[in-house]
């Protein structure tokens, strides 16, 4: 029989990327955690790590057990709630979320939720979808507002097969330009017509996104600003640093003295959307991805 607590030190070894790192998260020692998933390996009679003087890397056979660790750990978690409910009356609900989802599109989500589910008791956390998701995947937390831009949903170690995505809104970026800028009176932009012009950005996600659009247009972008806050990166632009990369829902509040102009399409996009494990029937859950879905369409139909 595989043993739970070994499954646990393998997903955390799989997350650190190493044994000593995984040891240090788990408070134990560098030689414990190798003996444990030793065991582990001789219970499966494959190898599950792959050894070297840079860390570890998953096997095939690891990648299956650390994506099995994920459901046990969630499914724990999610009976340790029923139990919880069954005590105190109360649902548990752990949302996470991004920073501009969590501003523009949760608390609206929230007071329609509550009213029609008024046993839930609310908790939330803020980070980006790489943090947000392995959480949901662990159990850590129930659903994560999250988003991708055209790759894969940055699920972590184990792959996401366990998660279950429920697309809420697209969210195109717009270039957000000084009110006298030569291109401020444009309705929309192509982005080669941007080539000469320096760049304020406010996540390094989105430079790497902007960095590939240019390179298809044919330039490489100069970017003089970069920070982890879009209405700070728009501040920068306000001041004359450069112009900027913003996403829709993140043009609020608006800042006088900006224009924020749509990109001739294909343009770039950010897909926004609610992460959480399939396969349960939780109505507040599904509440919660209705209300968000609202919410969006409601601050679609504000910004036209």
């Amino acid at each position: 029989m595989i043993d739970v607590q070994r499954l646990r030190i393998l997903r955390a070894v799989a997350e650190q990327g190493s044994f000593n790192r995984a040891a240090a998260a788990l408070h134990l020692t560098p030689s414990a955690v190798s003996q444990h998933v030793a065991v582990l390996e001789r219970s499966l009679g494959a190898q599950v790590v792959a050894r070297s003087t840079r860390g570890v890397t998953l096997t095939p056979a690891g990648q299956i057990m650390v994506a099995a660790a994920e459901s046990v750990a969630a499914e724990l978690e999610h009976a340790q709630q029923q139990v919880d409910q069954l005590n105190t009356g109360h649902v548990q609900l752990t949302v996470a979320t991004f920073t501009s989802g969590g501003r523009l599109l949760l608390p609206g989500a929230l007071t329609r939720l509550v009213p029609v589910q008024p046993r839930i008791v609310l908790h939330v956390r803020e980070g980006e979808p790489e943090d947000t998701l392995p959480l949901v995947r662990q159990g850590a937390v129930d659903v994560a507002l999250a988003y991708h831009f055209d790759g894969p949903l940055p699920v972590g170690p184990g792959g996401g097969s366990s998660l279950e995505w429920t697309p809420i809104m697209k969210d195109p970026l717009h270039v957000v330009l000084p009110d006298g800028h030569r291109l401020a009176d444009r309705d929309v932009l192509d982005l080669t017509e941007l080539a000469a012009e320096p760049w304020v950005l406010g996540c390094l996600k989105t430079e790497s996104y902007l960095r590939r659009f240019a390179e298809g247009a044919g330039f490489t972008p100069e970017v003089r600003g970069t920070t982890t806050d879009y209405f700070f990166a728009r501040s920068l632009v306000a001041a004359g640093l450069g112009i900027s990369l913003i996403p829709s829902i993140a043009l609020t509040p608006e800042i006088p003295g900006l224009r924020a102009i749509p990109i001739k399409m294909p343009g770039p996009i950010r897909y926004i959307g609610v992460a959480a494990i399939g396969g349960r029937d939780r109505p507040h859950v599904t509440t919660l991805v209705e209300a968000l879905r609202a919410q969006a369409m409601q601050q679609h139909q504000q910004r036209c």
